[in-house]
């Protein structure tokens, strides 16, 4: 048996829709992720969204292709993403892949709702 190792959280607001990832994502846990978070961005369909990444401990390239679908499923739906305050391993990956090209990575932003990093 597989141990779920990570989740997600959201928040709505007027402004957009910020979702935290938690834990780690890799190839067991991005299909999961991938489903709960489109559902989601379909029903609300949000102009912007911050995807939190202070509470991803580990990510591989599942983790890339899980952040790069939802960036075109936002674009499919006229929305934008914006990568939020990545720990420096996971920033790392990220720049080492090339998403700063294409979506923007704000490092060290606080959370919109309660303030929190």
């Amino acid at each position: 048996m597989i141990k779920q190792t990570s989740s997600f959280t959201h928040i709505q607001s007027a402004e957009g829709m910020e979702i935290t990832l938690h834990g780690d994502i890799d190839h067991h846990s991005a299909a999961r992720l991938r489903s709960e978070i489109d559902r989601l961005l379909c029903t609300e369909r949000p102009k912007r969204l911050w995807l939190n990444l202070s509470a991803v401990e580990f990510m591989d390239s599942s983790g890339l292709g899980l952040i790069l679908g939802r960036c075109n499923l936002l674009g499919e739906l006229g929305g934008e993403m914006i990568l939020r305050a990545p720990a420096p391993r996971v920033e790392k990956i990220l720049r080492l892949a090339g998403l700063e090209r294409l979506i923007p990575i704000e490092a060290g932003k606080k959370n919109q709702a309660d303030g929190s990093y």
